[in-house]
């Protein structure tokens, strides 16, 4: 058999699948502006957007911040820091993002108020302070911490993927040339690092808004929680997750495109 020939930039397929979608998308915008149950069911929904978008952005931000500190310390001279980074990788990435949220949200949450109210005592006996109740840990934060802790795990060893396919001449070069460790970091390894780790950090963060959906389940007032609620009292089933698919669907797929237009822009830049 034949290797799989491979195109040139020039040389790439017109993207019949887009103007699919795109003539899909368009019909159904069409059906919603013109069949009032369709408006109607769009216009609950749509509701939740908000929501979804800021748990996706707190928690990816949260979450490569975290995971940027677990692959540093994973990588770094001291054994103490590899071995404990190793253990949360392992760890959590055996953990399904939902049992993860459930434990955060009604394990964690109420540990996270007993140590809390443990450590004020004295204050709080004094009325310096006031005792905290695991109602006023917001669902919705519990849900972000989750989702932080979650993918966390997985972005670690994406960086790390990424600093270690760096050429080992070039921190070499760097060493010679009298660069600190820092130095050698910000100017040497990360800008290189980034082509290798754009794209699968892209896949997670496309990964992150479907899995936002799953905060419904703590109640929070999202996309799918918003469906659910509406599906629930109407009993137009069909109706309702035909919208919450077509919602999905455009926030994943221009996600999708405009990371794309990123990665082409950046890749250009480094050819040059």
């Amino acid at each position: 058999m034949a290797p799989p020939r491979r195109m040139s930039s020039g040389q790439q397929d017109f993207p019949w699948w887009l103007v699919a979608f795109g003539s899909l998308c368009f019909g159904l915008a069409v059906v919603i502006a013109l069949n009032d149950l369709y408006s109607q069911v769009f216009n609950v929904v749509a509701k939740g957007i908000g929501i979804t978008v800021g748990v996706t952005l707190a928690a990816f931000l949260l979450a490569t911040l975290l995971g940027l500190g677990i692959a540093l310390a994973g990588l770094s001279g001291n054994v103490v820091l590899r071995q404990a980074a190793r253990f949360y990788i392992e760890l959590i990435r055996g953990i399904p993002i939902l049992v993860l949220l459930f434990y955060i949200a009604f394990v964690g949450a109420p540990a996270f108020v007993t140590f809390y109210n443990w450590m004020l005592a004295p204050l709080i006996e004094r009325n310096w302070g006031q005792a905290l109740l695991v109602r006023d840990v917001s669902l919705l934060w519990r849900a972000i911490i989750a989702l932080t802790i979650g993918y966390a795990a997985f972005i670690a060893e994406i960086f790390r993927a990424g600093f270690q396919a760096v050429d080992i001449g070039q921190i070499e070069a760097a060493k010679a040339l009298g660069l600190s460790r820092w130095q050698r970091f910000r100017l040497i390894v990360f800008p290189q690092a980034m082509r290798v780790i754009l794209p699968p950090l892209s896949n997670d963060f496309v990964s992150m808004v479907k899995d936002s959906s799953l905060v419904s389940v703590l109640g929070v007032a999202d996309i799918t929680q918003m469906a659910r609620v509406y599906a629930a009292g109407s009993f137009r089933f069909f109706e309702t997750y035909s919208i919450v698919t077509y919602i999905y669907l455009l926030l994943t797929i221009g996600l999708s495109l405009a990371l794309r237009g990123i990665e082409r822009r950046l890749r250009r830049r480094t050819e040059r």
